[in-house]
């Protein structure tokens, strides 16, 4: 069962909040961030990506990378523009990005349920991200970002949560991309003891997007658990910030793919491969309309495929999924992506980028061809979670991301 847990919040004054809170670290690559955080000394950039204030020389993973978001993460705090909440509360976290609303609760989890298995996962996760994650959580003592988590909607839970968003929040601000973020804290202590118990009866959780940060979190719970003999389980390492939503707020978007060459192919010769395993047609349409489905853009000309019967086992969770049909009946077989993971000739597109940046990358002659994907439904996800199996790499794209910076999870054992 689901166990949730109050804590101490490290956030900014009301006034400063909206410029502190950040876009999370793995969205913006080094120079979006300095671009992003240019003029703004409280950006939370200045932590999660500390390499803005260091020579772009250095290598991400360079040492001094990790001192500088220490030094960086005590400035903010001594300057006053992180201060601890005086008391253990939970939060309630709203965004809403294009008229449509997600509500979750602002919590902290258990590294052990991540272990036991009670917080599912469903991607695998890539060992020098983990241990950049590691590094910085242990350097700076506290969880940066939040992590995603999903649950199947309960209406007891629901109700709860509406009591509290028909108060005033302490926060209510819209960022730059035009996404509002709205923040709720709750100290009343006999709601906080009824979520939890609520929560108790909740089965499993799910990690939706953040599965380098639960992984580096549940790491650290182990490390610091050998390191201390006088170890009870209560400690704040064992535990790590999260915002948990009902499966029903969520959004997913597509995530699209890019592939830089035709593996030695004409575009003849490849559409002709592609046409023994999919339907081909030319249509002025850029994004398909059901799974099984796939846009293509080719040579100025967007294509529909479509999945012919027998091409993809019905009956396994994860080989129905369309990133899987693609997989392994195109990327794999005629453009030789044996690995996704680790193929250099291919690149990923989150949905938020709309399929102007799949024609364009195309048109520029940065790859040859892009393929525009069906989102996965958040039940796909479970299925497969629950059956205990893995997605493909790069097969969800969760909008609107959270922001890092809203309130800060410390490791640090405070009184209540």
């Amino acid at each position: 069962m689901a166990a949730i847990r109050p804590f101490r919040g490290l956030r900014a004054p009301k006034e400063i909040a909206p410029k502190l809170a950040a876009l999370p670290y793995d969205v913006l690559s080094s120079e979006e961030a300095r671009v992003m955080a240019q003029g703004n000394p409280y950006s939370f950039l200045h932590v999660t990506k500390p390499e803005i204030d260091l020579d772009p020389s250095i290598d991400l993973y360079d040492p001094r990378v990790y001192a500088k978001a220490k030094e960086n993460f005590e400035a903010f705090r001594q300057k006053g523009w992180l201060v601890y909440d005086p008391g253990r509360w939970l939060y309630i976290y709203r965004q809403v990005m294009d008229g449509r609303a997600q509500t979750g609760l602002m919590a902290c989890c258990s590294a052990e349920e991540y272990w036991n298995d009670t917080i599912k996962k469903h991607e695998l996760t890539r060992k020098d991200k983990e241990e950049d994650r590691l590094k910085h959580v242990d350097v700076i003592n506290a969880n940066a970002g939040p992590v995603f988590l999903t649950y199947k909607a309960r209406a007891e839970i629901d109700a709860m949560i509406d009591q509290i968003t028909k108060g005033t929040p302490e926060y209510d601000f819209v960022a730059p991309d035009g996404i509002q973020h709205v923040l709720w804290v709750v100290k009343d202590a006999d709601w906080i003891k009824k979520m939890q118990d609520l929560f108790a009866k909740v089965p499993v959780l799910y990690v939706a997007d953040g599965h380098h940060r639960s992984a580096a979190a549940a790491r650290i719970a182990k490390v610091r658990r050998e390191q201390n003999p006088k170890h009870t389980g209560q400690e704040e390492y064992n535990f790590f910030l999260a915002v948990l939503f009902p499966h029903n707020h969520l959004h997913i978007m597509d995530y699209n793919r890019a592939v830089k060459d035709l593996n030695g192919l004409t575009p003849e010769q490849f559409l002709a491969k592609v046409g023994e395993k999919f339907t081909v047609t030319k249509t002025t349409e850029k994004k398909p309309k059901q799974a099984t489905h796939f846009g293509m853009y080719l040579g100025g000309q967007w294509y529909e495929l479509a999945a012919k019967p027998g091409t993809y086992n019905d009956h396994d969770p994860v080989k129905r999924l369309d990133v899987s049909i693609l997989q392994d009946n195109l990327l794999g077989p005629i453009l030789g992506i044996k690995d996704p993971r680790t193929d250099k000739r291919i690149d990923f597109i989150g949905g938020i980028r709309g399929v102007k940046e799949l024609e364009r990358i195309v048109d520029e002659g940065k790859f040859k061809v892009s393929f525009s994907m069906f989102p996965t439904s958040i039940e796909q996800l479970m299925a497969i979670a629950d059956a205990g199996q893995i997605m493909p790499p790069k097969s969800t794209w969760f909008e609107p991301k959270l922001r890092s910076g809203v309130v800060i999870h410390t490791l640090e054992d405070l009184p209540a």
